[in-house]
């Protein structure tokens, strides 16, 4: 089942009107692509949108904000298929990722903002809450799925689960996102086979023989 998320904005005001909410996030993307971070401003997004500019500034504190949440949306579009196995799961989901980020819209907004957010703590911190931590439910569901069928040793410690999943986060998107928008490779089926062998290997090596030797 798809996840969904509200963008997140600041709270008071007036209610918010979802139609208007997906008409400024599509303008967003349209314009980043067209115009390019330097010439994007919220008053063109308005104009695109459809709204006073004064709607914009009621939700996004700037055109930060605003783009991290366009691109938020995106991502929040993964799903994490059922297709059998971990291995097939994974590579369902590094194969959809990979075709996210080979969208114009998507690779655009995504650099423009981890490169602003380099000098720009809050927005690096918006960038981890808003797409990061959202997205490490597929990790989350992944791994329950795999040790529901025995693929995967339970890990009882929350705090030990809670690394390795942000590990196995790391490990994927990091890999998925230097093999396409820095190395710019193709992310196939043969490599997204490839990855995953890697990835399992050393999932069964870090379990050791605490998670696979009895008491």
């Amino acid at each position: 089942m798809q996840h969904r998320f509200p963008p997140h904005a600041r709270t008071g005001g007036r209610p918010r009107n979802a139609a208007a909410d997906t008409a400024i996030l599509e303008s967003t993307r349209q314009a980043l692509v067209e115009l390019g971070w330097s010439k994007l401003t919220l008053g063109d997004v308005a104009t695109r949108a459809g709204v006073a500019k004064t709607t914009l500034y009621r939700r996004w504190a700037g055109k930060s904000e605003l783009v991290v949440d366009a691109v938020a949306e995106l991502f929040d579009e993964l799903e994490l298929p059922d297709r059998g196995s971990l291995a097939a799961d994974i590579e369902g989901v590094v194969l959809q990722f990979a075709a996210l980020l080979g969208r114009p819209e998507t690779k655009t907004a995504l650099m423009a903002v981890v490169a602003e957010s380099t000098s720009d703590e809050p927005l690096r911190e918006r960038i981890r809450t808003s797409i990061v931590d959202r997205q490490k439910r597929l990790v989350l569901a992944g791994r329950k799925r795999a040790q529901d069928r025995g693929e995967l040793p339970p890990e009882p410690d929350p705090a030990a689960a809670r690394r390795t999943a942000d590990l196995i986060f790391d490990v994927i998107a990091g890999a998925v996102v230097h093999r396409t928008l820095v190395s710019a490779e193709p992310v196939d089926e043969a490599w997204a086979r490839s990855f995953t062998l890697l990835l399992l290997g050393g999932l069964a090596a870090a379990a050791g023989p605490e998670a696979t030797t009895s008491p």
